[in-house]
């Protein structure tokens, strides 16, 4: 039984697939199901079985998922006390929603890194916003940045930054968009959570009206192109507004107000440094780089959530 086994089991018990649990630990299908069937040959049980709503627990899963997540957690603190005393930098992971690991994440973390007292080894990964949850309980992530999460009690959710979701669109300013227009969206358009998500039901768009993007560059550019409307964030999208590339749409439900916020396990859990970059993520430095963060990441520069080494 190893700590590859058990971080698999309990990400799928949490989530209710295995595809999911997959995404939230940026690895293969293939490498979650042989992991989670070595553990199941190794216990003599199914622990998971697969019914009509996903993934359901056996008395024995049932029994094991809570001393799982313990053994989860504590593998996380083993790996940072043996790095401690290494003298390594100390680790910390970030997950965030597309648009803010695509722009804002890792410029937040290096200019953090850059005023530590102490290394940082900072990294950044892309989820949904209801696998945020379960990786912080998991501890294997330390802050998640986007949605509000306060809904569970063991996690302390607070804003961090106010912006606008937009319709964007080519052509000259003033152009009306085609009837039905398709409309164009990162990632976090699949997320039914998502303020996008949320967004395309108040516009009642059909699904066959969407179109997926690697991620808001590649939505905007297709809009520039004509491909149909991109949703945008305000803030950052308004340069491209500013040069003429893309125009912002009128639409009955935009602008619409969401807010960032930063997601940490309570005061009594949260690993320090999380405590610490939260606490950066309220100076001036840090607002202005979420206002104005530059061009956008690649999502092949996205570097995992979560420990990838477990799984080698």
């Amino acid at each position: 039984m190893t700590l590859t086994q058990l971080g698999a089991f309990v990400l799928v018990a949490r989530l209710g697939s295995v595809k999911e649990a997959a995404r939230a630990l940026n690895v293969s299908e293939p490498a979650v199901s042989q992991a989670l069937a070595a553990l199941r040959q190794h216990l003599g049980d199914p622990l998971l079985v697969r019914g009509p709503g996903g993934m359901t627990l056996t008395e024995g899963g049932a029994r094991l998922l809570p001393i799982a997540s313990q053994m989860v957690v504590l593998g996380a603190e083993a790996e940072g006390a043996v790095r401690a005393a290494r003298g390594a930098p100390e680790a910390l992971r970030v997950v965030a929603v597309p648009a803010i690991a695509e722009f804002v994440a890792t410029p937040l973390l290096d200019a953090f890194a850059a005023r530590s007292s102490r290394p940082v080894e900072g990294s950044a990964g892309v989820v949904a916003g209801r696998e945020m949850p379960v990786l912080l309980h998991n501890r294997l992530a330390d802050v998640a940045l986007g949605p509000h999460l306060a809904d569970d009690p063991g996690l302390v959710s607070e804003p961090v930054y106010r912006t606008a979701l937009v319709a964007v669109g080519g052509g000259a300013a003033g152009t009306v968009p085609a009837p039905r227009p398709l409309w164009l969206v990162d990632p976090s358009g699949t997320d039914p959570g998502s303020e996008t998500a949320r967004l395309l039901r108040r516009l009642k768009v059909p699904e066959d009206r969407i179109r997926v993007y690697p991620n808001q560059t590649a939505a905007w550019a297709a809009a520039a192109d004509g491909d149909g409307l991109a949703i945008a964030l305000a803030h950052l999208v308004a340069p491209r507004v500013q040069r003429g590339e893309l125009h912002v749409i009128a639409t009955p439900a935009t602008p619409l107000e969401i807010r960032w916020h930063a997601t940490t396990l309570a005061p009594d859990r949260r690993p320090p440094l999380a405590g610490v970059f939260r606490r950066f993520l309220a100076t001036a430095e840090a607002l202005h780089l979420m206002r104005s963060p530059g061009s956008g990441v690649p999502p092949s520069r996205f570097r995992p959530p979560v420990y990838v080494t477990i799984w080698s």
